[in-house]
């Protein structure tokens, strides 16, 4: 009778004890995907119009005069064509893309630091290493370009702006559903992930760059910091304080000025070092799904946009998207981490 009582009291014991543990990282989760959405849906609101004047000069096409002479043209004559609300012509996918994008960066990176941490690569006690930071965001961006392709493919080809059509009469853009039936019915499911290698090139490496950056930026923040204050911290405090936020949750946050700086240091970095892949994405997405042609494979139209207009073709419209990207990004981060702070679903 002794014998079997021991094992029983010792189950009863563990069993609590990874029941909460497994609960913990669960909410953990959930909070990720829950503040990541309402982080994402906030900072779509703000880069949405840039972001069509993006598209519109990226998809311009080869065979014909540019339409537009560069971002502020493409403004102006977006304005006078479509009015202000006609820059926002399309965002419900994008929305719904920007929730997904968002929360499924950030739940991923987390599932990232997870596998590290159980592969018994690093201590959970202590923190990650940047350079550990900058792979978990890349393998969170190569997860979320499986999710974020389809909803920007659909985006894309709302915000080109309407042709006249062989009547003579400009047919309204469609609608996304309108959108979805068509591609659905020439391409079939795999057509939704046209482009797929572009998203993939630039969310992997971009993401890396996202949080690799706002992370870098965060780390010099705290020396900086820690050296411009040396006596009102101990020793101890002022050793926390030059760990990066993700890897230690229980730091003081930083002044909202150097928080935004961080956010925006990352959204900059994201966009600008892997802008050329964007920019062949969105023209192969912005093909009509009804055209006879061939589909372009993704390095015959880097080539093509390559060899007519060089290395300023495939940088078209990076400006106005890393401009844009800078408040965006650190809203995101700002409310992310506001969030993650003062709520706690468990």
């Amino acid at each position: 009778m002794a014998a079997t009582a021991t094992p029983e009291f010792t189950s009863s014991e563990a069993s609590p004890a990874f029941s909460v543990k497994g609960k913990e990282a669960l909410m953990d989760a959930v909070e990720d995907i829950v503040f990541g959405s309402i982080a994402g849906v906030a900072g779509k609101y703000i880069e949405y119009p840039f972001d069509t004047v993006k598209v519109r000069l990226q998809s311009q096409p080869d065979h014909l005069p540019l339409r537009y002479t560069g971002p502020l043209d493409c403004f102006k004559q977006s304005l006078r064509s479509d009015g202000f609300l006609g820059l926002y012509r399309g965002i419900s996918a994008p929305l719904v893309g920007a929730a997904l994008e968002t929360s499924s960066l950030f739940f991923w990176e987390r599932v990232a630091r997870e596998a590290f941490f159980k592969a018994g690569l690093y201590q959970r006690e202590k923190p990650l290493p940047l350079s550990a930071l900058w792979l978990t965001g890349a393998i969170s961006g190569a997860f979320t370009s499986l999710v974020l392709t389809p909803v920007e493919l659909v985006k894309c080809k709302i915000q080109v702006p309407a042709k006249a059509s062989t009547d003579g009469m400009v047919h309204r853009s469609p609608t996304p559903l309108t959108v979805i039936r068509e591609v659905f019915r020439h391409q079939g499911l795999r057509g939704f992930w046209n482009g797929q290698l572009g998203t993939l090139i630039r969310e992997t490496g971009g993401c890396a760059a996202w949080f690799g950056s706002k992370e870098t930026v965060t780390l010099l923040f705290r020396h900086l910091n820690s050296r411009n204050a040396p006596f009102s911290s101990s020793p101890a405090s002022l050793k926390r304080q030059n760990l990066p936020t993700t890897s230690e949750t229980s730091l003081a946050p930083l002044p909202l000025w150097q928080q935004a700086v961080a956010g925006a240091s990352a959204g900059m970095s994201y966009n600008f070092l892997f802008f050329p892949a964007d920019t062949i994405k969105s023209r192969m997405q912005t093909v009509s799904v009804s055209s006879t042609a061939p589909q372009v494979k993704f390095w015959d139209e880097g080539v093509a946009i390559w060899r007519q207009y060089g290395l300023k073709g495939l940088y078209r419209g990076c400006g106005i998207t890393v401009a844009r990207s800078a408040p965006s990004s650190a809203f995101i981060f700002i409310i992310f981490d506001a969030l993650k702070g003062r709520f706690h679903l468990a």
